[in-house]
C-alpha cells in the first residue's frame, strides 16, 4: 500500500514519518517543494502523478492569529487544497484522510462537542478549516475527517515548546484560564491514523465520516501550562510562577472558542481508538526536549 502524506514536516507528519513502516506499507512524503498548497491544483497534480493507494493530509495553515490578516492564504491551504485532494482521490477511487480542528466550533456549548453538533467558527482559521471539511465531504464519499485539538510535540511551534522557552526566560507567566480544551499529542494522532491505515491494509473498508480524537482530560490553557511546568520541575533555570488570567487580559487578533472540549466516543466505538493520555505525553516530550537542550548546552 502506497500512502501519500502531505505535510510531512509538520507535527503530525513528523510523527507519522517516525513510525515503523514497511511490511507492505510505503509512506511517500509530499513537502512544500513538491506541492505548493497555496497554488491551484498543485496537491491534486501530485496525487495524480504518484497514483497512491491512500492519501493523508496532515498539512495546514495553522497560524491562528496571522490568518486574520491572511484570509486568502488560509483558505487556499485549509479549504481549497483539501478539496482538490479529495477530488483527485475520488478520480482514482482511493480513500482520503484529512485532519481538521476543534476550532470549527463556536465554544458556547457547556458539554463536550460530538461530531453531529452544529459548527460555528469564530476565527478566520476556524472558518477556513470548516470550509475544508465541507469541500472534502462534497468531493469524495470515501473520506475520514479527523478533528483534533491543542496539538503538541517535539516538532515545530506549539504551546508546550513555547512554555518551556518562556519558562526559561521569565519569572512569571500569565496564562489564560477561561478557555477549555483537550491537549493532544501529535504522536497520539499519528498512532490513531496508523490504526485506520492498518485496518485498510487488512482489507477492511473505510468507515467514512467525521471523527474526534483528542486528549482524555479537559483542561484550560493555565492547567495545560501548569502540567508542563510540573513535568519540568527543577530542570529550568530559576523558577517560574504561573498565574491564571482571563481572555480579556490577553487580547489576540483571533478569537478562540471558550469551550472546545470534544467527545471521542465515536472513534472509540468504531475503531477502538482511546483518547490521548496527554499528561503522560507531556512528561515524555518535556523529558526529551530538556535532555536534548542539556546535551547541546542551550
Amino acid at each position: 500500500m502506497r500512502i501519500l502524506l502531505f505535510g510531512p514536516n509538520g507535527q503530525v507528519g513528523s510523527e507519522l514519518r517516525s513510525l515503523p513502516w514497511g511490511d507492505g506499507l510505503e509512506l511517500i512524503p509530499v513537502g512544500r517543494n513538491d506541492a505548493d498548497l497555496s497554488a491551484d491544483d498543485a496537491a491534486a497534480a501530485a496525487i495524480h502523478r504518484e497514483k497512491p493507494d491512500l492519501v493523508v493530509n496532515a498539512a495546514a495553515y495553522t497560524a491562528v492569529d496571522k490568518a486574520e490578516s491572511e484570509p486568502d492564504l488560509a483558505k487556499a491551504v485549509n479549504a481549497d487544497a483539501p478539496g482538490g485532494m479529495a477530488r483527485a482521490c475520488a478520480d482514482l477511487g482511493i480513500p482520503f484522510i484529512h485532519i481538521s480542528t476543534d476550532f470549527v466550533f463556536d465554544g458556547t456549548k457547556s458539554q463536550p462537542y460530538d461530531e453531529e453538533d452544529p459548527t460555528g467558527p469564530v476565527s478566520v482559521y476556524g472558518q477556513s478549516k470548516l470550509e475544508g471539511e465541507e469541500a472534502v465531504r462534497a468531493a469524495h464519499a470515501d473520506h475520514l475527517i479527523l478533528r483534533t485539538a491543542w496539538v503538541f510535540s517535539p516538532y515545530g511551534n506549539n504551546f508546550l515548546k513555547t512554555m518551556l522557552r518562556l519558562g526559561a526566560e521569565r519569572d512569571e507567566l500569565g496564562i489564560v484560564d477561561d478557555q477549555r480544551g483537550c491537549p493532544t499529542s501529535a504522536a497520539g494522532i499519528a498512532c490513531a491514523i496508523r490504526i485506520v491505515i492498518d485496518r485498510l491494509k487488512a482489507g477492511e473498508p473505510m468507515q467514512p465520516g467525521t471523527y474526534h480524537y483528542c486528549g482524555d482530560e479537559p483542561v484550560t490553557w493555565f492547567g495545560f501550562a501548569s502540567a508542563i511546568f510540573e513535568a519540568a520541575a527543577g530542570r529550568l533555570p530559576g523558577g517560574v510562577k504561573v498565574k491564571p488570567i482571563g481572555t480579556s487580559d490577553y487580547p489576540t487578533p483571533a478569537r478562540r472558542p471558550a469551550n472546545s472540549v470534544m467527545s471521542c466516543a465515536k472513534i472509540r466505538a468504531v475503531y477502538g481508538i482511546e483518547p490521548d493520555d496527554w499528561r503522560r505525553e507531556v512528561s515524555r516530550i518535556v523529558d526529551r526536549l530538556l535532555s536534548e537542550s542539556s546535551k547541546t548546552g542551550e
